[in-house]
C-alpha cells in the first residue's frame, strides 16, 4: 500500500466525525509527550554517541577537515528545528494541527530507517547521516511546533499548566535522556542509535493516525511566502555562519574574521531584519508580530530564549569537563567517558521532571509570574555555585547543584510555557506554539556559537605554551611537542567531547610513543597527564562560561517578572491580534 494509501485508511479508521470524550485530553497529551520525547532525544542522543558513530564509519575525530562533519551532525538538526517550526505551526493553523502532526511522525519514521541503514563510510558516509538527519529534524519540527497547540486545544485552562508543564518538562528531560541512551546504545553499535528511534516513531504514527482528532476548525488562509523565505535564509545563514565561527581560520583559533563568516553573520541579520520589514506590510504574515504587544507573551519568549543558550551552554560543558577532567581524572577509560558522563548528570534530568509537572500544576492555581520568575532565580543561583567549584570537584556537591538546577529549570519551563500559550487566541496557537520553539531551538543552536567561542579563546591564550611544555617535560622531543601543541584548540576541545585522549592520539600517529621511555609512555598515554594539563586554561574557561550564563538566567528573571500577572484567555474567546492585552489575574 502507497504513503498516501496507508495515511487515508488510518484516517479513515479513526472515525474523526466522532467528538472527543472526556478521556480525549490524555490520549493528546500521552501521544504528544512520546512525540516530543523522541524529537528531543534525537536531538541529543548523537552527541555522546558521535565517537563510535566516527569510528564506524571511518573518520577521524582530531583530523581538522572533520570538524565540519561532527558540527553538522549535531547542529544540522539544532538548524532545522529553529528555522522550520513557525512555518509548521502556521501550517498547522490553516490546515489542521493534527492532520501535520500526524505527517511529521511519519516523516521522522521514515528518517530513522534511513539512519540506521547508512551504506557509506568516510565523508559519504557522514554526509548521509547529516542529510537524513536534517530530514529527521524536519519531523520532529512537526511535532514540536504543534503539541503544544494540540494540548491546549485538548485541555480546560485550569488543566493546561499541568498539561504543558509534563509535554516541556519530557521535551527538556528528553535532551538530557538522549545523552544516557547515547552512551548505552553506542556501547552495543553505533546502529543502535538510531535504531532505537524506529520502534519508538513508528508506533507514535500509528497511534497518532489512529487517536488524533481535530478539536478545532483551521483557519483558512494564504502562506506567507515572501516571508517564509527570508526568515528561513535569514536563520539558516547566520545560525550557519555562527557554526563555522568557532572554526580556526587562518592562524586565528577561532573564525570570526573570515570573510565568509562575516557575509553570512551581516547578511543572515539583514534578511531577518527585511523579514521583520515584510510582515508588518502583509495581510496574513507567518510570524504574527502582533503578539508581541501582549507583555506576557513577549517577556515568556524573551525569557525562554536566554535560558536556552545558557542550558544550551550548561550541557556542552558539562560533558567536555566530565568527559576530558574529571571522570579521566577519577580512572575511567577515556572511551568510557561518555557513557558515565550521561550518566553522571542525571541529577540534572530528575531536577526537571521533579519541578515541571508541580510547578505547571501550581501554576494553573496561582498564576505563572511567581514560579517561572524564582525557577530562574535559582537557576542564576547554580550557575554561580558551578562557578565555585574547582575543577576537580566532590561530586555530592556537584550532583546538588546539577539537581538545584534541573529544578530552577522546571520551575520555570512549564509555567512560561503556560503562560505564552494560554495568552493567544485559539486561531493562533500553532503559530504561538512555533514561535515559542523558535526562541527555544535557535538559543540551543546559539549556545554552540557563544560559549565555544568563550572557551576556545580561553584555552587558546595559554593551552598551547601549556601544552608544548608539558610533554617536553615527559621526555617528547621540542618539534613534535611543538606539532601537538599547534592543534587548533578546537581541535582538542571536541576530543575530549569525544571521549579521545587528544595526546595519545597525536603522539602514537607520529610516532613519538615509540622513542621514549617506557615511564613517560604510560605517564602520556594515562588517565591524569591530559586532564591535569589543560585543568588550568579549562577552568579559566568555565569560569567565562558559568559567569555569562548566570548573566543571562538573571536577565530571563527580570524579563519573567515583566510578565505582568495573567490567566489564560477564556476558552473559546476571539480577539484581534491587534488588540491582545494582558489580564489581571482575579
Amino acid at each position: 500500500m502507497s504513503g498516501r494509501g496507508w495515511s487515508a485508511a488510518l484516517s479513515s479508521a479513526r472515525h474523526k466525525d466522532t467528538p472527543a470524550g472526556p478521556g480525549y485530553k490524555w490520549v493528546a497529551l500521552s501521544n504528544t509527550t512520546l512525540g516530543v520525547l523522541i524529537a528531543t532525544m534525537d536531538a541529543s542522543i548523537v552527541i555522546i554517541s558521535l565517537p563510535a558513530i566516527f569510528r564506524g564509519i571511518g573518520l577521524d575525530p582530531l583530523a581538522p577537515g572533520n570538524i565540519g562533519y561532527l558540527l553538522w551532525m549535531i547542529l544540522g538538526y539544532l538548524l532545522v528545528s529553529a528555522v522550520l517550526v513557525v512555518v509548521l505551526g502556521r501550517l498547522g493553523d490553516m490546515f489542521g494541527r493534527v492532520k501535520i502532526y500526524n505527517l511529521g511522525f511519519l516523516i521522522f519514521a521514515c528518517a530513522s530507517v534511513a539512519l540506521s541503514l547508512d551504506p557509506f563510510r568516510a565523508g559519504t558516509g557522514a554526509l548521509w547521516l547529516i542529510l537524513w538527519r536534517i530530514v529527521q529534524a524536519f519531523g520532529g519540527s512537526m511535532l514540536t511546533a504543534n503539541s503544544a497547540a494540540i494540548l491546549t486545544d485538548a485541555f480546560p485552562a485550569r488543566q493546561r499548566g499541568t498539561a504543558l508543564g509534563i509535554n516541556q518538562i519530557t521535551a527538556l528531560a528528553g535532551q538530557f535522556l538522549g545523552l544516557l541512551a547515547g552512551g548505552l546504545l553506542a556501547a552495543v553499535d553505533w546502529r543502535a542509535v538510531f535504531w532505537v528511534s524506529v520502534p519508538v516513531s513508528i508506533t507514535g504514527t500509528i497511534w497518532s493516525y489512529l487517536s488524533l482528532r481535530e478539536t478545532s476548525a483551521g483557519r483558512p488562509g494564504r502562506i506567507d511566502w515572501l516571508g517564509n523565505l527570508t526568515f528561513a535564509a535569514g536563520a539558516g545563514i547566520l545560525l550557519a555562519g555562527i557554526t563555522y565561527g568557532i572554526q580556526p581560520y587562518g592562524d586565528s583559533a577561532t573564525g570570526w574574521g573570515n570573510p565568509w563568516v562575516l557575509t553570512g553573520l551581516i547578511g543572515g541579520a539583514a534578511l531577518l531584519l527585511a523579514f521583520c520589514v515584510i510582515e508588518t506590510r502583509v495581510a496574513e504574515p507567518m510570524f504574527d508580530l502582533a503578539l508581541f504587544k501582549n507583555r506576557a507573551f513577549a517577556a515568556g519568549n524573551v525569557a525562554a530564549l536566554l535560558t536556552a543558550i545558557a542550558r544550551g551552554g550548561l550541557q556542552f560543558m558539562l560533558i567536555i569537563w566530565l568527559q576530558g577532567i574529571w571522570l579521566p581524572l577519577h580512572g575511567y577509560d577515556f572511551e568510557d567517558t561518555p557513557l558515565w558522563a550521561g550518566i553522571f548528570m542525571l541529577p540534572l534530568t530528575l531536577g526537571f521532571l521533579i519541578a515541571g509537572p508541580v510547578s505547571g500544576y501550581l501554576s494553573d492555581r496561582f498564576g505563572a509570574r511567581f514560579f517561572s520568575t524564582a525557577g530562574l532565580v535559582v537557576v542564576t543561583a547554580s550557575f554561580l555555585g558551578l562557578l565555585a567549584l574547582p575543577v576537580d570537584f566532590d561530586y555530592g556537591l556537584f550532583a546538588a547543584l546539577l539537581l538545584l538546577n534541573g529544578l530552577g529549570q522546571g520551575m520555570f519551563s512549564a509555567p512560561n510555557t503556560s503562560s505564552i500559550m494560554g495568552s493567544v487566541p485559539a486561531e493562533y496557537r500553532g503559530v504561538a506554539s512555533g514561535m515559542r520553539s523558535t526562541f527555544q531551538n535557535s538559543g540551543t543552536a546559539l549556545s554552540i556559537g557563544v560559549f565555544f567561542s568563550l572557551m576556545v579563546s580561553g584555552l587558546a591564550s595559554s593551552l598551547p605554551a601549556t601544552l608544548k611544555n608539558g610533554l617536553m617535560a615527559h621526555g617528547v622531543p621540542a618539534a613534535s611537542a611543538a606539532h601537538a601543541a599547534s592543534l587548533p584548540p578546537v581541535s582538542t576541545l571536541f576530543a575530549t567531547f569525544l571521549g579521545n585522549n587528544p595526546i595519545e592520539h597525536l603522539l602514537a600517529s607520529e610516532g613519538v610513543l615509540d622513542h621514549v621511555t617506557e615511564a613517560q609512555r604510560s605517564a602520556l598515554t594515562g588517565h591524569t597527564f591530559f586532564p591535569q594539563l589543560v585543568s588550568g586554561p579549562f577552568h579559566h574557561g568555565l569560569a567565562v562560561v558559568f559567569g555569562v550564563a548566570a548573566g543571562m538566567a538573571l536577565v530571563s528573571a527580570v524579563a519573567s517578572a515583566l510578565r505582568g500577572s495573567h490567566r489564560p484567555l477564556d476558552e473559546g474567546r476571539r480577539t484581534s491580534t491587534a488588540t491582545i492585552t494582558v489580564r489581571s489575574e482575579r
